[in-house]
């Protein structure tokens, strides 16, 4: 089409006009009736699947042809000129109200290639228009849904509960948000959230919705909530001493069995820096390595030894498991530390050498002072000594006692054999 006035004159109009090549795509276009190229070659696509089913029919006739919701008159000629080897067409909307009148049009327009479903249906529950969207839900095309009925894409029992919607808000005549359920083409069953409204069409008022499938939010939403009960359960009421870390190591929270642990209350440990409740030990700069390695995301898991102090002062030597719980990279790291082979609580003592643990552990596995003595290249009179030491200092008058207290002070690690130290540096140890 070569005249400009005249292509300026139906950009006005209710009109579009086009040019396919002999491969049937749009080479031009224009006109008021349809927006886009896009559309007009659906348009087009459309006219060649009805020649397709039902045969060529002559260019020089004039057919009506639905189009999303829409009533066109269609008439095609062969070009001619330069337009040779083509073919023209032009499609007029029929019963079109004049520009500016059609209140849906910017809504369709907004909400044609949106991820959310929309529609638009008259009183009677058929299909005016739909997005790629709605239609994708029931697996067809915008162009399919258009003049159909909701009885043919849902069930008796969905399309009672969708009619019954549209005519709340035809009574209502104002719009309302809601969610509900629909059965998919898969027979699973989803769930939507939107907003439905009235709108007006050709003189007549219908009705629009948007929605957006939040079944799999839903989801996510329950096996949150699901672990999150999980873990509270296994928090409160398994028994073993946890916290929950912040990055900067403040507790978030804590067990009851951890506020037992530390003879205090849950409202004086939350909040408080986890490294106070830790004794100064030899073990605290491993401790303080590792757990940069942790809220740095080099490691995820770590398991070491450390000292703890409660409320009454008293030490207690622990293995502790820590790990990260937060993958993401955009949200800060939090670590669960779980507490596990506890000693005894006891006061503070004076420190043991290195030598006097190697001498308990031997002790412990029934070895005599001459196979300490051997086993450590030591005097007989050297293991003398230091057993001495260690009876005043543990408090113990007997070797079973010595080795008791060995074991409920926690210098020695339960429930292994042979038995080893429970740490590389024991926190009474000075070596």
């Amino acid at each position: 089409m070569d005249d400009a006035s005249l292509k300026a004159l139906l950009e006005h109009l209710p009109v579009s006009w086009w040019e396919v090549d002999a491969r049937g795509r749009v080479v031009e276009q224009g006109g008021g009736a349809l927006p886009d190229l896009p559309t007009v070659q659906r348009f087009v696509d459309r006219l060649r699947r009805e020649d397709s089913a039902s045969g060529p029919r002559p260019d020089d006739v004039r057919r009506p042809v639905q189009f999303d919701g829409r009533t066109f008159e269609v008439s095609r000629a062969p070009g001619r000129g330069r337009a040779a080897g083509r073919t023209l067409g032009a499609a007029v909307e029929v019963g079109a109200q004049p520009a500016g009148t059609r209140r849906y049009a910017a809504f369709a327009d907004f909400a044609d290639l949106a991820p959310a479903a929309a529609f638009i249906r008259d009183r009677d529950g058929r299909y005016l228009w739909a997005n790629h969207s709605y239609a994708h839900l029931y697996g067809t095309t915008p162009d399919r849904v258009a003049g159909s009925r909701i009885e043919d894409f849902d069930s008796p029992t969905d399309a009672a509960q969708f009619r019954a919607l549209d005519q709340d808000i035809l009574r209502r005549g104002r719009p309302v948000r809601h969610t509900l359920r629909y059965h998919r083409s898969d027979g699973s069953t989803g769930q939507a959230a939107g907003h439905r409204f009235p709108v007006e069409e050709n003189g007549r008022t219908c009705v629009a919705g948007i929605y957006v499938d939040i079944t799999e939010h839903l989801r996510a939403v329950d096996q949150r909530q699901e672990a999150e009960e999980n873990l509270r359960a296994l928090r409160d009421h398994s028994g073993l001493p946890c916290a929950l870390l912040a990055p900067d190591g403040r507790i978030e929270q804590a067990s009851t069995a951890t506020v037992e642990l530390f003879r205090t209350r849950l409202s004086d440990l939350v909040g408080r820096q986890a490294q106070t409740l830790l004794a100064a030990t030899t073990d605290l700069s491993r401790l303080r390595r590792a757990w940069e390695g942790l809220v740095t995301r080099r490691v995820r898991r770590v398991e070491a030894s450390a000292v703890l102090l409660d409320a009454e002062g008293r030490q207690r030597r622990v293995c502790v498991h820590l790990a990260t719980v937060s993958r993401s990279a955009d949200r800060p790291v939090r670590v669960w530390a779980v507490v596990t082979h506890q000693s005894l609580a006891h006061e503070p003592h004076p420190p043991l050498t290195a030598a006097q643990i190697r001498i308990l552990a031997l002790l412990a596995a029934g070895s005599t002072n001459g196979e300490i003595a051997a086993s450590l290249r030591l005097s007989r009179q050297t293991v003398d000594y230091h057993l001495s030491r260690l009876r005043a200092l543990l408090g113990a008058a007997t070797r079973p006692s010595l080795v008791a207290r060995a074991y409920a002070l926690g210098i020695l690690a339960p429930g292994s054999w042979p038995p080893h130290p429970a740490a590389a540096a024991h926190p009474l140890s000075s070596a």
